[in-house]
């Protein structure tokens, strides 16, 4: 009997331990404090597919909409296509299966990335471009410089300092890229309504540095009669530069590029220069970003949102 009265109550006291300690952190390990963490779910992820980071303007342009990402509490994911359309089409892919809400796209090829955008749409992801604008596919809203306008700037400076009168080499972009189209479209608004200013050489140069020097070099062995340079970027103006120096005719041949970038700034403060159409590449990943931010809450955006351009001639 002492026995059985003993195993009772050791019994209970391991009762009232067991007890003590479910009852030190309730709830603790149940289904709801496990789903109220950090709401991860409703987060937003954004895909930013970019054509370059080769070059300084889209290294900019994608600070910005990463900046702008942390501010407002997206997750965003940075691809760099390195100027192959093929390379974009892999990028969006990828970032598609990673469930993004949003893809924000800088087009290499205006044409080829149109796949890549129909696929997102059958996927329900909404779709912004930025800087370039694609040739099909729907988009809920562009944003970017007015490429046309930023090319008659261009043509208006160069036909006012010649006085509408001289020839000029046209060191064209990426062929397919709306940026190639449409800043050569604003610069022959211009120029080819003057009688008296003639395009004597015109050749892609892809918008890299060291394709704008070997472009204008091989221009410069076929004619030396160049009185400008209008390169549809910054980046193949300073190539184009780097050709004239070699050959002694800078002094003698104006120079105007497209971005400001901090190079082509610092270039035309040096004199190297003649001048570079200013874009803001920061705002135009930030105004990106807030275009998100629009989607996500169902809110109307304009098809096109532009970012102001200005002429840097010092």
């Amino acid at each position: 009997m002492a026995k059985w009265l003993k195993e009772v109550a050791i019994l209970a006291v391991l009762l009232l331990v067991v007890s003590a300690c479910s009852t030190e952190s309730p709830g603790s390990d149940n289904g709801e404090g496990s789903s109220s963490e950090g709401d991860s779910d409703d987060s937003v992820k954004v895909g930013l597919s970019i054509s370059t980071l080769n070059n300084p303007f889209f290294v900019t342009l994608r600070d910005g909409a990463e900046a702008a990402a942390e501010e407002a509490g997206y997750e965003i994911v940075v691809t760099d296509a390195q100027d192959d359309a093929s390379s974009q089409l892999s990028d969006i892919e990828d970032l598609l299966q990673q469930e993004i809400d949003v893809l924000l796209v800088n087009p290499v090829d205006s044409e080829a990335v149109v796949t890549a955008i129909e696929s997102a749409n059958t996927q329900d992801v909404p779709v912004i471009t930025v800087d370039r604008s694609t040739e099909g596919g729907e988009v809920v809203t562009h944003i970017a410089s007015d490429n046309v306008a930023g090319g008659e700037i261009a043509g208006e400076y160069i036909a006012e300092q010649l006085g509408e009168s001289g020839s000029v080499v046209e060191l064209q972009g990426v062929p397919g890229a709306s940026a190639t189209n449409e800043r050569g479209e604003g610069f022959h608004n211009i120029v080819d309504d003057m009688g008296d200013l003639e395009v004597v050489a015109q050749q892609s140069a892809n918008f890299n540095r060291s394709e704008g020097l070997t472009v204008m070099e091989n221009i410069i062995q076929s004619t030396d009669n160049i009185d400008a340079v209008f390169a549809h970027n910054d980046e193949m103006a300073l190539g184009a530069v780097e050709a004239l120096q070699s050959n002694s005719m800078l002094e003698d041949v104006l120079v105007v590029g497209f971005d400001a970038t901090d190079d082509a700034v610092a270039a035309v403060e040096e004199g190297t220069m003649d001048a570079t159409i200013a874009q803001q590449p920061e705002l135009i990943g930030e105004n990106a970003i807030d275009a998100v931010g629009s989607v996500v809450n169902d809110e109307s955006l304009d098809e096109f949102i532009p970012v102001e351009l200005q002429m840097v001639t010092e």
